[in-house]
């Protein structure tokens, strides 16, 4: 060795060690959609610990967290949903490998089966969105739906092929959890709300809001009206062998759990600590007195409800795992 390598050598060996900082570790992770969602969580809790993830959107580039709990946004449909949880959940700034996941975020909602302001926790996803489609002037006139199952020569046949992720049931015992955990939540409500859902026919829908299980339908179009309601339905019913009871109606879930899917697949996490609650902002379809367009453009008053619903209930969630992880840290079975 000549004395200018070994003067670099030497250089070298004196440079101070730098640590590599430790990867984040958060009990739960909450995954939001857009700001109004995120907001009540930024509000509410010291959240004050910022992590820029490369791949997460400019809007939302940085991951919020305390000790105990993160909150990303992923900005909304399919596409950024997909993308956000992928970057988030490969970030190797994060270790997910204990982590309880919650997706949290409002939802249109079936009035035969709930009302404005309640939270829904899903036992199935279910993406509407993935069929075949010949709109009713061109369709054979016996056809009851404009949805079509893969593969199949009309509705209500079970797809005979598929992208894999049309159906996602989540662990029942963290379902059953997450439920018995926060049944009794006092739910926001508002003025606007109560009188809106009083001019609806259905029992449910003019009940008080309330904290419930049911199954939750994806798809990046933004849907209104009874007629598709009733195909939604339908189809929920027809790919989850009738064991789905379709609720609510959102944009982003199925792309959310297929990204954590595959991170699971990476290793990176666990599927079975996945939550999904959708609080409900507005009815998925009219009363009996409106057109589908009216009930579209209506202001039912959920919105600002539901969104401080999905923080209440899911931050009650949240804090049963919290504040018992040597009882959770191990995980559910189902």
């Amino acid at each position: 060795m000549n004395l200018r390598s070994l003067a670099l050598c030497l250089a070298t060996l004196a440079l101070p060690v730098v640590a590599q900082a430790q990867p984040v570790a958060p009990k739960v992770m909450v995954i939001t959609m857009f700001d109004g969602e995120t907001k009540p969580w930024l509000t509410n809790l010291d959240l004050s610990n910022k992590i820029e993830v490369p791949g997460l959107p400019a809007s939302n580039k940085d991951v919020a967290c305390n000790d105990d709990l993160c909150v990303a946004t992923t900005t909304m449909g399919f596409a950024n949903a997909a993308s956000t949880t992928l970057a988030l959940t490969l970030s190797d700034k994060f270790d997910f490998s204990q982590t309880y996941f919650l997706i949290a975020g409002i939802a249109g909602i079936d009035p035969n089966n709930g009302t404005l302001s309640a939270a829904t926790w899903a036992d199935y996803v279910v993406d509407v969105g993935l069929f075949h489609r010949i709109d009713d002037r061109e369709a054979p006139a016996e056809w009851n739906s404009q949805i079509i199952g893969l593969g199949t020569k009309g509705p209500g046949e079970k797809a005979t092929w598929g992208a894999g992720n049309e159906v996602f049931k989540l662990n029942p015992a963290l379902v059953k959890l997450a439920y018995e955990t926060t049944k009794d939540v006092e739910l926001a409500d508002s003025d606007i709300a109560k009188a809106y859902r009083a001019a609806y026919s259905q029992d449910a829908a003019k009940g008080a809001p309330n904290v419930m299980v049911c199954s939750t339908a994806s798809t990046d179009t933004y849907w209104h009206g009874k007629i598709t309601a009733e195909e939604v339905a339908g189809h929920v019913a027809t790919l989850t062998e009738g064991k789905g009871d379709y609720c609510t109606s959102q944009m982003e879930d199925n792309a959310t759990l297929t990204a954590l899917r595959r991170a699971a697949d990476a290793g990176k996490l666990d599927f079975e600590r996945i939550a999904v609650l959708r609080t409900a902002s507005n009815f998925d379809r009219q009363n009996d007195n409106q057109t589908a367009i009216e009930s579209l453009k209506a202001n039912s008053g959920g919105f600002p409800p539901a969104k401080e619903n999905a923080f209440r209930v899911g931050n009650k969630f949240a804090q049963e795992i919290i504040g018992n992880w040597d009882k959770y840290s191990k995980g559910l079975g189902e």
